[in-house]
């Protein structure tokens, strides 16, 4: 019988930074200093500097010689930028999820709200993001576009180090279940230019909107360097950083 292959320790150790940072845990501008990283792996510096390489070629993380490695920064019209993209390929989905969704994945949405409603009830705000996650995850997968749902998936992976602080209050929670309940009824009841409407209005894509939501992060997590364009299919852009030193 043959056995799966066991991931390489430089995988899993770019799985679990990978993870980290996404989640806001480790957040932009953040040191990935690679002795402590070896030392809370138990590993030597090769490992981490190859799990490092593989996060710079994702754009997650920025190689500076002499320097170091840190969460890479964003600037604000970059990401204002995704942001953008992000919400109009986020109303596609809701639109095509309307014309295609499945009974089972109907009951998956109103289970997400459902969550949803609980969490807010609750004051969780760990479980209302997560629940807002399997809101949108339904929708992606409804949508029966699996290029269009892994590009949106892309960008949320890239810019979910700006997100973690979203849900905080209570006042945002309410605001984001309001909206989930009535994009659900859209989706639900079949209809398209509803569903396409209320995603787009959904997402933090507007002057208010975008305003707002910059208004939950500090401004140190921004860079004042000039935008560069990012590749969401996960080739990574290399252009967009520098090599490592492999001295010591």
């Amino acid at each position: 019988m043959n056995q799966v292959p066991r991931p390489s320790r430089s995988t899993e150790i770019k799985s679990i930074l990978e993870t980290e940072i996404e989640q806001g845990e480790l957040p932009p501008g953040a040191s990935m200093d690679e002795r402590a990283l070896a030392a809370r792996f138990g590993v030597s510096r090769t490992p981490v500097r190859e799990a490092l390489q593989q996060l710079a070629a994702q754009s997650l993380v920025q190689i500076v010689p002499r320097q170091g490695v840190f969460v890479a920064k964003m600037t604000v019209p970059q990401l204002r930028e995704m942001l953008e993209l992000l919400g109009e390929m986020e109303a596609v989905s809701a639109k095509l999820a309307a014309r295609r969704m499945s009974d089972t994945q109907r009951d998956a949405l109103t289970r997400a709200i459902n969550a949803g409603v609980e969490a807010l009830e609750a004051g969780d705000g760990r479980g209302f993001a997560k629940a807002n996650e399997a809101f949108h995850d339904v929708i992606y997968a409804a949508c029966h576009n699996e290029y269009l749902a892994g590009q949106i998936r892309s960008i949320r992976r890239l810019i979910g180090r700006y997100r973690p602080k979203l849900f905080l209050t209570p006042v945002r929670r309410a605001k984001a279940l309001e909206e989930h309940r009535k994009l659900g009824d859209a989706l639900l009841s079949g209809d398209e230019a509803a569903a396409q409407t209320l995603m787009m209005e959904h997402a933090p894509v507007g002057a208010a909107g975008f305003s707002e939501f910059l208004a939950t992060l500090p401004p140190e997590y921004f860079s004042t360097a000039a935008p560069v364009a990012a590749d969401f299919s996960g080739a990574g852009n290399s252009g967009a950083l520098t090599p490592q030193d492999n001295a010591g």
